[in-house]
């Protein structure tokens, strides 16, 4: 879908010519249309993941909300390879763990961090997580990303650290915990444990998680050559409303999912 240039993205753009458009979020006349987008766009998500190599064995998921019922998110599989997840695959549970729709059962730990991260976040329509190598080598500091680079900047005061790792979240009150955390912000670290990023949109969750593992990967190799300089609060405050807007998450990933579904077209089946 395409509309005249929107003002939240025209300082990233030139001069552009009457009758020049660019590709937004797109609007839907059924709740299936929406469905169908929505699982399409996770499995391009999961295929995104697998490509990055966010995957350690079965751990890791990302969901997105029913647009039917929001108490309903549809999910990946438990124990099935990120770069192998089609659209038809995803299962679809409820807040309160129930299978409604698929044929492999829900991973409990994506039930108990999701389930309460959806609940506590009305406005959070898609959540991410993965025990990616640099996040979770950064969660182990038990410090927030300091704002050193630009990219940085989209999580500046904008993500929490959560630091109560009890082991595998098994218990809702884990995952209670951790949405808490999480508060209003865009992601969380936890901990020796990993990444977690939410979203309005698919497209937008994923993408903070890829670009939240790099800057994770960026202050780390920062830290071991030296002692990185900060960006005063007042530029990081100001880039982050030019870099770390619902909108400019969604459209930062339109190069990725432009590849992903150009090399992997069985995700839509």
């Amino acid at each position: 879908m395409t509309s005249p240039l929107p003002s939240s993205l025209a300082a990233a753009v030139g001069p552009v010519p009457e009758g020049v458009l660019l590709p937004l979020p797109p609007t839907f006349d059924s709740v299936e249309a929406e469905r169908q987008y929505r699982k399409e766009q996770l499995a391009a998500g999961f295929r995104l993941f697998g490509r990055f190599g966010f995957s350690e064995g079965v751990a890791g998921h990302i969901t997105v909300r029913d647009p039917e019922n929001p108490q309903w998110f549809w999910v990946n599989p438990f124990g099935m390879a990120f770069g192998q997840i089609k659209a038809s695959d995803l299962i679809l549970v409820d807040h309160e763990g129930n299978l409604l729709h698929g044929r492999r059962p829900v991973n409990k730990a994506a039930f108990v961090i999701h389930s309460q991260v959806h609940a506590a976040r009305p406005d959070a329509v898609a959540a991410a997580h993965s025990h990616s190598l640099h996040g979770k080598a950064f969660s182990s500091l038990g410090i927030p990303l300091a704002p050193i680079t630009q990219d940085a900047c989209a999580f500046f005061e904008d993500h929490a650290v959560y630091s109560d790792y009890r082991g595998v979240a098994n218990e809702l009150e884990e995952g209670k915990r951790i949405a808490a955390a999480l508060g209003s912000g865009k992601a969380a670290i936890l901990q020796n444990h990993g990444l977690l990023t939410v979203g309005e949109s698919v497209a937008e969750a994923v993408w903070w998680f890829v670009t939240m593992e790099r800057s994770c990967q960026a202050q780390l190799l920062a830290m071991a050559a030296g002692t990185p300089k900060l960006i005063d609060r007042e530029t990081a405050l100001l880039t982050r409303g030019q870099i770390g807007s619902h909108l400019a998450g969604w459209f930062q990933a339109r190069p990725l999912w432009d590849q992903i579904t150009a090399s992997d077209p069985d995700l839509f089946d």
